[in-house]
């Protein structure tokens, strides 16, 4: 489902009154066991050097001004001409063990590098760069253990002229964050190798890519079931053999059942054929029988499921019309007969929830307060987010947040994805091709690309008491093979999405896969 794009509001950050573009001398560094002036509250507007802060590099483009976060200031790194600059914080005194900045940001983008970091604390720097979000504010957290009784709290830009970062509300804090999940779908794998896919490793030799793709970190699977579809793929035999790949990987496995013979999404939840005219008892049934079939069958070859999505995207409810939102009792029903399934072949298999429009708020705390108030179990909420589909970064992190807080779950992303470029390598049309459908400040490239999935798990990372869970890449391996189109009944139908696959036109490993290593 395509959205109109939001235009970005022009910012502009006026320089303060008086202060000079040359580079001025660093303040002596500041000397404390608790953050001074994380806030930027302390001196007002169009202080250079704010209190308890130092700086290094070209002075003149870091200064608070109007307009924080939480209070009434913040602090800018910001500059006419192109410009490198630190404001960084010293602490001493520490005690040791595990500890995380938190800041809430906002950047125009464009820069060389923008980043948060936490540097001379005892053991490697961490960093946490700053997502591209003009309008909203962003929440990030870095990650340390202080080994050494300091740590140096940094903020960095290595900027062209006219680029530009807020930070506010800095705290630093005993504790620790991390996303467990680095994953992907690879639906589409067993098809693609069948119609002759080759898939290459970063050197350009032929490999198997579940091996390239656990060699670069992913560490989860996604696979989709359908019933009985047209192709005969993503079937239960054909997840079964993919499994034993995947686990014998090291991977989880993460079954996505659709409870159809083709895609289910938003837009389109048909039952499937072999249970079509059955009444709703009956589905209820059914949807118990072949969750428990597939999953049962995953266990007894020693590849169980370590989470099971019931449903696919589905903000309208499933099976319709019997399991539609307009009957929530119905959908209930067959929601929880779907979680009965699951935890009667594996009670610790996590039973997890999946909508699409992970920005819409509104919309998320319907489905899941009518969710809650007909009986509805699960154990994880997952949602879709496409920066070009589903509003923005800001707004995804606000539903992400208030879903983990409201529901007490843990959360996660179920699908994301950018092109690397946005030229098609078949003769079907990609789905996103044109510039202007691009997120602002996320180029199609792959470093692009990299920066946008980087992002996407700083956003989880950064949700509050650790719920955020990580991050699933949608359909890695869908790169363009004649026979491995989109629609199963028709083998001539081509590919939307092999620009936004992590493996490039010649079929080697995209240098984007590094995201699986995020912290």
């Amino acid at each position: 489902m395509f959205h109109p794009r939001r235009t970005l509001r022009a910012l502009l950050l006026p320089l303060a009154a008086g202060l000079a573009l040359t580079a001025l001398p660093a303040t002596s560094a500041h000397a404390a066991s608790t953050l001074t002036n994380g806030g930027f509250e302390a001196d007002g507007a169009g202080t250079a050097a704010p209190s308890g802060w130092s700086e290094y590099g070209a002075t003149g483009a870091s200064f608070t001004e109007s307009g924080g976060h939480g209070g009434s200031h913040r602090l800018t790194h910001w500059s006419s001409s192109a410009y490198k600059v630190e404001t960084y914080q010293y602490l001493s005194g520490l005690t040791n063990g595990n500890y995380k900045l938190t800041a809430w940001v906002r950047s125009g983008g464009g820069q060389k590098s923008a980043y948060l970091a936490l540097k001379n604390c005892g053991g490697a720097e961490q960093r946490t760069d700053l997502p591209v979000s003009a309008d909203g504010w962003i929440r990030i957290v870095v990650p340390v253990k202080v080994t050494g009784n300091q740590c140096t709290i940094s903020v960095n830009s290595d900027a062209n002229a006219g680029n530009w970062i807020n930070v506010d509300d800095l705290t630093f804090t005993s504790g620790t964050t991390g996303a467990s999940i680095k994953g992907a779908d690879i639906s589409s794998l067993a098809k693609s190798e069948a119609k002759g896919g080759v898939y290459r490793n970063g050197s350009g030799t032929a490999a198997d890519p579940l091996s390239v793709l656990a060699s670069s970190g992913m560490n989860y699977a996604r696979l989709k079931v359908w019933v009985n579809p047209a192709d005969g793929y993503n079937n239960k035999a054909r997840v079964l053999a993919t499994a034993k790949r995947v686990k014998a990987q090291g991977m989880k496995l993460l079954v996505d059942f659709h409870y159809s013979d083709f895609w289910a999404d938003p837009g389109r939840q048909d039952k499937p054929a072999a249970w079509a005219g059955h009444s709703y008892g009956r589905l209820k049934t059914d949807v118990y029988n072949h969750t428990y079939d597939v999953l049962n069958a995953l266990k007894a070859q020693g590849t169980t499921a370590d989470m099971v999505q019931v449903g696919n995207e589905i903000n309208g409810g499933m099976l319709w019309n019997e399991g539609s939102t307009s009957n929530w009792t119905q959908l209930a029903g067959l929601l929880n007969s779907g979680y009965d399934a699951v935890k009667a072949v594996n009670p610790s298999t996590t039973v997890a929830l999946h909508l699409a429009e992970g920005g819409d708020l509104e919309g998320t705390r319907w489905w899941f307060d009518s969710a809650r108030s007909n009986g509805v179990r699960f154990d994880a909420i997952g949602l879709s987010f496409y920066g070009y589909w589903h509003g923005t970064l800001a707004d995804f992190q606000t539903t992400l947040d208030d879903a983990a807080a409201r529901y007490g779950k843990p959360v996660f992303v179920a699908e994301t994805a950018y092109p690397f470029r946005l030229d098609s390598e078949d003769t079907h049309e990609s789905i996103i091709d044109t510039s202007a459908e691009l997120v602002p400040g996320y180029p199609a490239s792959v470093t692009g690309q990299t920066r946008w999935m980087n992002d996407m798990m700083s956003i989880v990372e950064a949700v509050p008491n650790g719920r955020g869970l990580g991050v699933f890449y949608w359909e890695a391996t869908w790169t363009a093979v004649n026979g491995n189109g989109w629609d199963p009944t028709d083998a001539a139908s081509g590919n939307a999405w092999e620009n936004q696959a992590l493996f490039g036109y010649d079929d080697r490993a995209l240098s984007s896969m590094s995201w699986f290593r995020h912290r």
